[in-house]
């Protein structure tokens, strides 16, 4: 289960950032190719190439480990997988370190984006 959780926030990530599986492999340190079958579901990283991900992506580790519903990756009939959706234009995520002050605050924030995101799925947008 967490290998899958970590693949798709991987794809999320490689697809919100713009960035190349290429690009990835040469920042974290690996081959395209033990890249490509991590996300590709044919490989199990150690925690070790976790890290060296989330330091790549320059993310914390424990995101990558988060489940996602904004943008589940779903295996096509290949057996490679695919980020099915995106956070809409003119919305980010982010990892922060901040004051428990500016934390509540994000928090707000996060709530009141994602009953944003719920309406617009409601309506079909």
């Amino acid at each position: 289960m967490y290998s899958q959780i970590f693949l798709t926030n991987v794809l999320r990530l490689l697809d919100e950032k713009s960035m190349t599986k290429q690009a990835l492999a040469e920042k974290a340190g690996m081959s395209i190719s033990f890249l490509s079958d991590l996300t590709n579901g044919k490989a199990n990283p150690s925690l070790k190439i976790m890290a060296a991900i989330a330091s790549a992506l320059e993310v914390s580790l424990p995101s990558l480990l988060e489940v996602s519903e904004e943008a589940p990756a779903v295996r096509d009939g290949v057996g490679s997988y695919r980020v099915t959706r995106r956070l809409p234009p003119g919305m980010s995520r982010v990892a922060a370190v901040l004051t428990d002050y500016q934390a509540f605050n994000v928090r707000q924030w996060d709530e009141a984006n994602r009953k944003l995101l719920a309406k617009s799925k409601g309506r079909g947008a």
